[in-house]
């Protein structure tokens, strides 16, 4: 009996093993100090930069004031707000910012990709022309270098460029907390190292730059539910990586309630098995053709969730071997159980790493109690997200958290209060 298992159960451990290394050593990179660059601090670039915004007249108001104040030349840059199937007063409230609102309408095609795509072609039409868009969700607030910062990688020939995404709420609750945590470890351990090496980095729907030059070439054709993962996959395809920002920081809203945090994931594990499973053959032949370990490293990152599955297939299997042996156990014939060791204590190191990097708050390290109930809900998710995964109707996340970049500054639990910074359009 145990053979027939073993011709499941040992494949099942070599890929575990192969992702277990891969993953440790990728996140190695993004915390070894990396040789600094000089920076381009010239402005040369002009930015579109484009909010997608549905129903969020709670927090569109922020963020055009926050816009209005990076510290980039007025004129090298325009903020467009897409009110996209608004029922309140969203688009009102971005024009008396000091927005350019286009309001659409359109009851079939709902959803981020299919608004950014209808407002690429408006922006196209335009006399005016931008050398590159940035693409920030109508939630967030932006630091006042975000552009000088993308105008430097774009002017070193970096096409498409991912923003740090930070939280401007990490503190409200648990379920923030951990969100917040989750990002912060994917920035340095994921995205960061994969840039230090010349991997390419993923689009996270947020802080995003794109080259008009790459828009109008390839199109943007990016509707499904994780559209930023789609045109990360369809851009690579078109010999296009995505780089990293480091510097070029955004602060998004993270969800508040478990219930929230599931939608929202469940949302995202659904979008990225329909990309998986359209992209994953095409970069796997045009990885192979090409020689290109860029395309196969995109193949093991769209392979996240189905790991995910599988790797709790073999605990459960583990757990029931430990009672009635069914299978032939290799890993620690293919690795050493002082390896596996290090790699265990290191799944804890890493993110006192990051939070020690960041300078984290004495309540987001005691949110980390909290994590493993965040990380281990992902494996219900992503099991119905498999299920679900050819649902393509798109729900909005509701945001309600008007804080000003300010408040983001000094958070409201600092000694002085969040009043005594005060970031203004003269400091540009």
């Amino acid at each position: 009996m145990s053979s027939y298992f073993d011709i499941i159960m040992i494949p099942l451990q070599l890929m575990i093993v192969f992702f277990t290394i891969y993953y440790f050593t990728i996140s190695i990179f993004g915390i070894l100090p990396c040789k600094k660059e000089k920076k381009i601090l010239t402005p040369k670039t002009t930015f579109a930069v484009i909010v997608a915004a549905h129903n969020e007249a709670q927090v569109i108001g922020e963020l055009v004031e926050n816009l209005h104040m990076l510290k980039y030349p007025d004129s090298m840059y325009d903020i467009f707000v897409i009110a996209d199937n608004c029922k309140d007063n969203t688009a009102d409230i971005a024009r008396k910012a000091g927005s350019l609102v286009y309001e659409r309408e359109n009851k079939q095609d709902q959803g981020k990709g299919f608004a950014l795509e209808w407002m690429f072609n408006k922006l196209f039409a335009l006399p005016k022309k931008y050398d590159a868009v940035v693409i920030f969700d109508a939630d967030n607030l932006v630091h006042p270098d975000f552009l000088l910062e993308m105008n430097d990688h774009f002017c070193k020939g970096e096409k498409i460029i991912q923003g740090y995404l930070d939280t401007k709420n990490p503190n409200d609750t648990w379920v923030s907390g951990c969100f917040a945590l989750s990002f912060w470890m994917i920035n340095y351990l994921w995205n960061y190292a994969k840039y230090n090496i010349g991997l390419s980095s993923v689009l996270g729907g947020t802080g995003m730059c794109i080259s008009t030059e790459v828009l109008r070439k390839n199109g943007w054709g990016a509707t499904c539910l994780t559209e930023d993962m789609e045109f990360t996959m369809k851009s690579l395809l078109d010999g296009v990586p995505t780089c990293w920002a480091q510097e070029a920081i955004v602060y998004d809203e993270k969800v508040l309630t478990f219930k929230a945090a599931w939608n929202q994931r469940l949302r995202w594990a659904q979008g990225q098995y329909d990309v998986a499973s359209r992209y994953i053959p095409k970069l796997l032949v045009a990885g192979i053709k090409r020689h290109d370990i860029v395309l196969l490293d995109a193949i093991i990152h769209l392979f996240q969730t189905y790991f995910l599955l599988i790797s709790t297939f073999f605990v459960i299997c583990s757990t029931i071997y430990e009672y009635v042996p069914f299978y032939t156990n290799v890993l620690y014939a293919i690795l050493p159980y002082e390896i596996w060791q290090v790699i265990g204590i290191g799944q804890y190191v890493l993110p006192a790493i990051v939070l020690l990097k960041i300078h984290a708050a004495p309540k987001s390290w005691f949110y980390t109690l909290f994590y493993p109930i965040f990380v281990y809900s992902w494996i219900p998710i992503s099991a119905l997200g498999f299920f679900r995964r050819h649902n393509h109707v798109w729900n909005h996340t509701v945001h309600n958290r008007a804080i000003s970049f300010n408040d983001v500054l000094v958070p409201e639990s600092a000694e002085l209060g969040p009043k005594q910074i005060v970031f203004t359009k003269q400091d540009k």
